[in-house]
């Protein structure tokens, strides 16, 4: 019979889940060199936040199947040593979904009301009842940022209260927004001045690091609230001090912070009695810890017993003779797809993947899977080589793969082509000597550059002076251009690929974009 070892409290109705596949020991919390003792005698290890599941304890378990952590986060869990000994991880990314919608729910009427702080002075024995004055919710637009599981609650629970809703989010369409009973915002641009209250549902991302910053906070109407249960980071805590001080911003309402370890030091503790903190409660309810721990406990026995698990969060799945053959590829059919995705716009409908040369005679399904992860992972918090298929399946997107034998000047190439509301792209990469990678193809332009973290793509009139007014704007604001290529198609519209240090902020992109001869420069930041 399998064993499955319990290092952290977990609920008394998931143990028992286990105990009906396997043999369980349900000890309490230990250290690394306590747990390296006795791990090797386990094929699985169930634990919540409190074990950290280094590289140490996953190479010293050389029975272990599978590793399951009842939460969403998997921060104490080595993923990369998992996946090399080909374990799985698995989470519960959805058991919280209930909690954190209705405390978002919660704040932000507690917010509008002044509740905690009317709370507090009533109990000093105080009767301050016009001090506290608060705002309806009812008719007031609320602005998701957002649009998955907990976004959609939110919107639901805000609808029932007589709210108006405009949502943004780059993977929902305009048809399934708006058949909810919303306004799609295809920008944040137009996204910012319409909402009263805004909260934020998306992952922690490259993309949504800082996104509600000074700059944006100043764009929004005049006496907005803000609501953030998603991650800390997200809004730059700084700047919605400022916001509050200069009466910008009219109340916030957060749950997660920048440096939780460090909450004494956290700008928003001084604020006055317009800002509503919580300790990270979002999934904080009994309810909320059965179900991750439940959801966790059955994929333990699935999996024990030769099942496939729901939310596996690395790579084991990828079997090493599928793997072997493509396996030099990988790195850049992840990073074709996220740049083809950063310079297109609008919600993605469908992709379509190329294979050419001696690629087509391969089975290429990891090269597929690792497009979807590279398209994913700018928007998707935790997105993997396992659960990208079922994401990009459960947004509608339909993906197909073309093979051709056809001689190329590469070995063999993969291309990814977007289609999308607004606007579709296409990148296409190479490998020159087996490992060397190169981007071959951005949408009409052909070029040969290896794939970096920060690249700025330029698309300018075929004329004099251009790549220096580009190379003005990034010295200006003391971005330094580390390489360079340009690429001529026949209508006389030329690209500047530009390698740099350091990002280019939106408003450096801004300044660039207006330049006379420039059409609609991106920048990208790759995973490279």
């Amino acid at each position: 019979m399998a064993k499955v070892l319990i290092t952290d409290k977990i609920n008394e109705m998931a143990v028992k889940i286990v105990e009906k596949a396997a043999q369980v020991d349900n000890l309490p919390t230990m250290d690394e060199d306590e747990l390296c003792k006795i791990i090797g005698d386990y094929d699985a290890l169930l634990v919540r936040s409190q074990t950290k599941v280094t590289k140490k304890i996953i190479e010293a378990g050389k029975n272990l199947k599978i590793i399951g952590r009842a939460g969403v986060g998997v921060d104490n869990i080595d993923l990369d040593a998992a996946t090399q000994n080909g374990i799985i991880v698995v989470n519960s990314p959805d058991g919280n979904t209930n909690a954190a919608a209705e405390h978002t729910i919660a704040l932000m009427l507690s917010m509008a009301r002044n509740i905690p702080v009317a709370n507090s002075s009533i109990k000093q024995g105080l009767w301050e009842r016009s001090k506290f004055t608060g705002v309806e919710v009812f008719g007031k637009t609320l602005g998701i940022i957002g649009f998955g599981k907990i976004g959609r609650h939110v919107g639901q629970a805000a609808l029932a209260l007589g709210m108006n809703l405009i949502v943004f989010d780059p993977y929902s369409t305009k048809e399934a927004v708006e058949k909810f009973g919303a306004k799609y915002a295809e920008h944040l641009d137009e996204f910012w001045g319409e909402c009263d209250f805004i909260t934020v549902h998306t992952p922690k991302t490259k993309e949504t690091d800082h996104l509600i910053n000074k700059n944006t906070i100043n764009r929004m109407k005049k006496g907005v609230r803000l609501i953030n249960c998603a991650r800390g980071g997200i809004m730059e805590e700084e700047a919605l001090k400022e916001g509050l001080e200069s009466g910008q911003i009219a109340g916030i309402a957060i749950d997660v912070f920048e440096n939780e370890k460090d909450i004494p030091n956290c700008p928003l503790i001084k604020c006055d009695q317009r800002a509503v903190l919580t300790p990270h409660l979002g999934a904080s309810t009994s309810e909320a810890q059965i179900n991750v721990a439940l959801d966790v406990a059955e994929q333990v026995v699935d999996v024990l017993e030769g099942r496939d698990a729901r939310s596996a969060v690395n790579i084991p799945s990828l079997r090493p003779q599928k793997l072997e053959p493509v396996k030099d590829y990988m790195r850049l059919a992840e990073n074709i797809a996220e740049l083809a995705h950063q310079i297109s716009e609008g919600g993605i409908k469908s992709i379509e993947i190329e294979v050419k040369g001696n690629l087509a005679t391969l089975d290429v399904s990891p090269l597929e899977v690792a497009i979807l992860k590279g398209l994913l992972s700018s928007h998707v918090e935790n997105v993997n080589y396992v659960n990208a298929p079922l994401i990009a399946k459960n947004r509608g997107i339909k993906v197909t793969t073309k093979k051709s034998e056809q001689t190329t000047d590469y070995i063999g190439t993969i291309s990814v082509k977007i289609e999308c509301e607004k606007q579709n792209a296409y990148v296409a990469g190479a490998l020159i000597a087996k490992d060397i990678e190169r981007i071959v193809q951005i949408n009409d332009y052909k070029l040969s550059i290896q794939p970096q973290k920060y690249m700025l793509l330029v698309p300018h009139a075929n004329q004099p002076g251009m790549i220096a007014r580009v190379a003005t704007v990034l010295g200006d604001n003391n971005v330094n251009i580390s390489s360079m290529q340009v690429s001529n198609k026949e209508d006389d519209i030329s690209i500047m690929i530009i390698n740099t240090d350091s990002t280019v902020d939106a408003e450096t992109l801004d300044k660039i974009s207006k330049l006379d001869g420039i059409k609609d420069a991106k920048f990208s930041t790759l995973n490279v």
